[in-house]
């Protein structure tokens, strides 16, 4: 495994590219409202990437149509945007990439559409507490592997699970690069694997079911459920290890 070490001017351009994707769902988290289509949401995160310099990164990825991931209830990931409306009550998650003069960034956030039920809450706080968990717990020279066990501690403490078969990723030059890292322990022991070091630029994303973590994936190749079929949620980050902890990139 080839886990790539970049230099400090490196990782200034790959902040740019991050901080393009935050300005984004910032804005995108202002227009989240019962009404508005999921082609809405694409075609402002579409727009304002471009605006911005950049291009969509997810846009034709591994042949994937649209410039933003938008998952609905119960899709955890890869949702392909469509003439639905958001609805009261439902929760939704955004994902969406830039690729800035050739180095990308990424991130992702699940917000409720108007009031939600304190159950989804809980749901979307797993997701989002658990990914600045992540982040205070990274420090050079602990395994990824340490990490995931980590959060997956944290996940199952707060009554939820893992989605299983999917997982976090380096970053730089390419949207998705080594190492792997997922929210939860899988092959051995988590002193094992390689090792966080200074320079590395990963994403980290839990992604959070209720009951099942097992993956379904839909007719269209792409939407990602789980099989308990219940509602889900995801957060994600881009950082970077600087002076042995991580610095998220993915701030606008």
């Amino acid at each position: 495994m080839a886990i790539t070490i970049m230099q400090p001017n490196d990782i200034e351009k790959m902040r740019a590219a991050n901080k393009i994707v935050a300005q984004t769902l910032d804005y995108v988290e202002s227009v989240i409202k019962p009404g508005i289509s999921l082609l809405e949401i694409d075609k402002i995160c579409d727009d304002m990437i471009r605006a911005a310099g950049a291009k969509p990164a997810f846009k034709g990825l591994y042949g994937f149509p649209n410039a933003a991931c938008i998952s609905v209830n119960e899709v955890v990931i890869h949702g392909i945007p469509n003439e639905y409306k958001l609805q009261e009550g439902d929760i939704v998650s955004v994902d969406i990439g830039s690729n800035l003069s050739g180095y990308f960034g990424d991130s992702a956030r699940t917000w409720g559409v108007g009031q939600i039920s304190r159950e989804d809450e809980k749901l979307i706080a797993c997701a989002k507490d658990a990914l600045y968990f992540a982040i205070d717990t990274v420090k050079a020279g602990m395994h990824f592997k340490e990490l995931s066990f980590e959060i997956e501690k944290f996940i199952r403490a707060r009554g939820f699970v893992p989605l299983t078969g999917f997982c976090g990723h380096g970053i730089g030059r390419r949207p998705h690069e080594d190492p792997q890292i997922l929210n939860y322990l899988e092959g051995g022991s988590p002193k094992s694997g390689p090792k966080i070091k200074n320079g590395m630029v990963f994403c980290v994303e839990p992604m959070i079911c209720q009951k099942d973590g097992t993956p379904v994936i839909g007719h269209d190749k792409w939407k990602v459920t789980s099989k308990d079929g219940l509602r889900t949620s995801h957060y994600e980050h881009c950082m970077a290890v600087i002076n042995g902890r991580a610095e998220i990139l993915s701030l606008a």
